[in-house]
């Protein structure tokens, strides 16, 4: 999938690919102190797109868990890495985000169920269950390196 059209591998038609327009394309080191300032950033373009109004927090929560788990899970908090995150906008679908981290890669359906049993205690995992609850649709490419949410 090339680098600069993400909306190449959507593996479903809801957005039309001559409408769909990179925002913002950024890349920053695998290190947690980079999370913050690249979600600022990102969410400034999305508070400015069409439609996006009162979804500002779900889209802020799923984006800094992603970015966190890519820099933690995928890169290892390794500052020589890098860690990309690609938001591109349709006035009629909304935004499409996509995250992706130089790591191995995991299977998301081997993820604990974080509402259940002693998942209940756990102190870790649940950016992904968070994310699939704040998005409207989120799936995972290049084996589980890539994640794509997409908020109406």
């Amino acid at each position: 999938m090339p680098v600069d059209r993400p909306h190449d591998s959507l593996p479903e038609k809801d957005f039309n690919p001559d409408k769909l327009h990179l925002l913002l394309r950024v890349t920053f080191a695998a290190d947690r102190s980079a999370v913050e300032p690249t979600v600022g950033q990102v969410m400034a373009v999305v508070r400015g797109m069409k439609g996006i109004n009162g979804k500002e927090d779900a889209i802020e929560l799923s984006l800094q868990e992603a970015l966190a788990n890519a820099v933690i899970h995928g890169a290892k908090e390794d500052a020589s890495k890098t860690v990309e995150c690609i938001v591109s906008g349709d006035d009629e679908q909304g935004v499409l985000i996509v995250v992706r981290d130089p790591g191995i890669g995991f299977d998301p359906a081997s993820i604990p169920v974080c509402t259940i049993g002693e998942n209940l205690f756990s102190n870790h995992g649940r950016g992904i269950f968070l994310i699939n609850q704040l998005m409207d649709k989120v799936w995972f490419h290049r084996n589980g390196t890539e994640i794509h949410m997409v908020k109406r």
